[in-house]
């Protein structure tokens, strides 16, 4: 049985009260709430004595010493090599320091291929790169009706003139899992780069980037329950000659030549602290196995939450829900209700119950414009995390219901 009232005394947050009324977090796709593990290790490290990188004194020796570690156990949560795993401030940074150094690598005719389904910190930052370079942009399209990509077509879309490939892991709307073995396997054969946004799926689902086969994988840890650190996994053959922009001074060794400027090393250290709650959900003999465990227990969790609250939004007539009907999904729900601004409804659900649940595009707006939300403000959007519980998806139930029941009240 999944331990969630040990797992809520390990989020502070959740005592928050407002106006004597509990706060109940939807907005886990927007960023999780902070596990105390997390917490304890940035001002662990900031007590002890924070120093910058290769000194000759005991301080600058344990920064780097907790560098190595936090290194290492990003690998194990996803599956690559330590010396492939690069700090930063964030996925978007990330992903345009990359861009920009891939630029030699692309020319004039050649063509670069990204989603409709994806966040737009996965498609900008390529299309930029295109621009600079006077190669063609390419989609996969949307279907409207399921919500996942159609790949039917990945010859056409992949061809010999392809030189990358950006497709996003899991929808920070619809929740859609993207089966990405087609895909990358498709770019392999034409001999393109690929790239994968795991920022919703580092969260939900177990991750092998060696199984994947992708180049490049991006997420942040604030997405799973740490401090906000942008992650980037580059496989070593080509992150040794990307040729990055950096400071002449600055390490040109892997993966410090990513790393430009001072990192947040007290981020980082939370950063270890996340994973540490993961792996103590799960069992095993290495802290891989425990990982996967842990990650395991999640997705079971969840899905059960998950299942109530799909069930109660294809119950409402005035609701459309954003979902594929089948497949895998992770527990993030987007809808519409007929009639109301997607604003409205989240206002509503913050005044009249404490809850925190999301409105606008996402950031996923060519979605957004081919699923035609703008008129309504966009989706409404309740995320699930481990920290939820299936009382707090009653109320849920039970707040949506009563905003529907008073404004068709209010209408008569």
């Amino acid at each position: 049985m999944f331990p969630i009232d040990q797992v809520r005394e390990r989020f502070p947050a959740l005592s928050r009260k407002d106006n004597g009324r509990q706060v109940i977090y939807f907005d886990g796709p927007g960023g999780t709430q902070m596990v105390d593990y997390a917490m304890e290790s940035m001002y662990r490290y900031i007590r002890n004595g924070m120093a910058n990188l290769h000194g000759t004194f005991n301080t600058s020796a344990d920064t780097d010493a907790m560098l190595d570690k936090a290194r290492e156990a990003v690998a194990d949560l996803l599956g690559c090599q330590a010396n492939e795993v690069a700090f930063g401030a964030n996925m978007t940074t990330h992903a345009f320091a990359i861009a920009r150094s891939l630029a030699g690598f692309i020319k004039k005719g050649d063509e670069i291929v990204v989603t409709e389904l994806d966040h737009r910190a996965n498609v900008d930052p390529w299309i930029t790169l295109a621009r600079d370079c006077g190669a063609t942009i390419k989609f996969i399209e949307l279907d409207s009706e399921t919500f996942t990509l159609n790949v039917a077509d990945l010859e056409e879309i992949i061809t010999d003139k392809t030189k990358l490939v950006a497709a996003g892991m899991s929808s920070n709307v619809t929740g859609t899992v993207t089966d990405l073995k087609p895909i990358i396997d498709r770019a392999r054969e034409v001999g393109a780069l690929a790239v994968v946004d795991a920022v919703h799926g580092v969260p939900h689902l177990s991750i092998n980037v060696k199984e994947l086969g992708c180049d490049i994988l991006l997420c942040s840890a604030y997405k799973f329950f740490g401090p906000h650190v942008g992650i980037a996994v580059v496989r070593e053959s080509l992150f040794e000659k990307l040729p990055v922009y950096k400071l002449k001074p600055a390490p040109a060794e892997i993966p410090y030549k990513l790393e430009t400027g001072t990192q947040n090393h007290e981020g980082i250290a939370g950063v270890m602290g996340a994973i540490q709650f993961i792996e103590e959900l799960g069992h095993g003999e290495t802290r891989r196995e425990r990982l996967l465990s842990g990650m395991q227990a999640i997705d079971e969790y969840e899905s059960k939450l998950a299942a109530e609250v799909e069930s109660f939004l294809r119950s409402l007539p005035e609701v459309t829900l954003y979902r594929a009907a089948s497949g895998r999904r992770t527990p993030t729900f987007a809808f519409t209700i007929e009639g109301h601004n997607s604003r409205e409804v989240t206002a509503w659900l913050a005044d009249k119950f404490n809850m925190c649940v999301a409105d606008g595009d996402f950031y996923a707006s060519t979605m957004a414009e081919v699923l035609d939300v703008y008129p309504t403000g966009g989706w409404v959007r309740i995320g699930l995390a481990p920290y939820n519980t299936m009382e707090e998806i009653q109320k849920f139930k039970e707040a949506l219901g009563a905003f529907i029941q008073q404004h068709q009240q209010n209408a008569v």
